[in-house]
């Protein structure tokens, strides 16, 4: 086969595909030639390499083959509305969507850890026999509250923001086995149970409270909501109700992404308010009212925001387009 000449013979369709697969919008008809010269470069290409494989001529057509085949699927671009689209309808939904899961994964750690908490106190041995006399000392004088002024702001910020994303991805993460999210949060609350316990005992609880709560009661919330959705994975194949239970799993799992994605944004909130507030010189009042209206913001934004792209139908999965056919179910 004489190469040139082929190549002479349909350049013009190639040329005219090229400019098809250039263009952000086309009209129906546009749509039809596209897929129409699709098909002719796909055989042309064929012909190329079965005769006369001249590398150029390959890795030309193999390209713009490549372009048109996104093109004629539908262009996807990434946009401040999709960003957008994820803050005010996405997250939300997938958190409203889980109300239930979090807030009683809440509060069931925040009893234990009050029940930890006193019980430790009235056991103080709990503590003394991990602790020498000097560590005790040690840290109810000065450990527990300069461990917030230890490193500079930005840094502290940066390091328990990174910390905090690490758990609540931890816990996301190792969901489908369910015993390891349990894990996280009992030696969690049991920590913090312990450590509120010590610092009571030592008459130091509006230090503790004082230094916990400003960021506290948002980093918590997005470790249990974290944790909440690993549970809730782990069900979904336990439990899968009337879905398969591989269509179950990645309904979750694709949920979860959301989560996880919006909760990095939460818990850089509530990194800046520990790097900045926490240690600061404000009076304890004024601290621990930054943190509860941080909370009470997240909160608003779950049962409102949330509840209302709930009612539009969001779930916090993907769109329709993007999770691809389902198997229907009853129910």
């Amino acid at each position: 086969m004489d190469l040139d000449a082929y190549v002479a013979a349909h350049l013009a369709q190639w040329q005219r595909l090229e400019e098809l697969v250039g263009r952000r919008h086309l009209t129906g008809a546009e749509a039809d030639e596209l897929i129409d010269l699709y098909q002719r470069v796909s055989t042309h290409l064929s012909v190329v390499r079965s005769a006369s494989p001249d590398p150029s001529v390959v890795a030309h057509l193999s390209s713009l083959l490549a372009r048109a085949r996104l093109s004629a699927g539908g262009r996807r671009s990434t946009a401040w509305s999709d960003l957008r689209g994820f803050f005010t309808t996405t997250f939300p939904a997938a958190l409203y969507r889980l109300r239930w899961w979090w807030v009683t994964t809440a509060l069931l750690n925040v009893a234990v850890a009050f029940g930890v908490g006193w019980y430790a106190y009235l056991h103080p041995r709990v503590w003394t026999s991990r602790m020498t006399p000097e560590q005790i000392e040690s840290f109810v004088g000065t450990d527990f509250e300069g461990y917030y002024s230890e490193y500079a702001h930005l840094d502290f910020a940066g390091m328990v923001w990174t910390n905090n994303a690490w758990v609540a991805a931890l816990c996301v993460a190792t969901g489908i086995l369910g015993l390891p999210v349990l894990y996280i949060l009992v030696s969690n609350v049991v920590n913090v149970g312990i450590a509120g316990a010590l610092m009571a005992y030592h008459d130091r609880t509006g230090l503790f409270f004082g230094l916990i709560l400003p960021h506290g009661l948002l980093e918590l919330t997005a470790v249990f909501v974290a944790a909440a959705v690993g549970l809730r994975i782990f069900w979904s194949w336990v439990s899968p109700g009337p879905r398969p239970r591989l269509e179950s799993l990645a309904h979750e799992v694709r949920s979860a992404m959301a989560v996880v994605f919006g909760l990095a944004v939460v818990l850089f909130v509530s990194g800046v308010i520990e790097g900045f507030v926490t240690p600061s010189g404000l009076p304890t009042w004024a601290r621990i009212t930054i943190g509860v209206v941080a909370e009470l913001v997240f909160v608003l934004y779950v049962f409102v925001v949330g509840r209302a792209a709930a009612a539009r139908g969001a779930t916090g999965d993907l769109d329709a387009r993007d999770v691809g056919a389902l198997v229907p179910v009853a129910g």
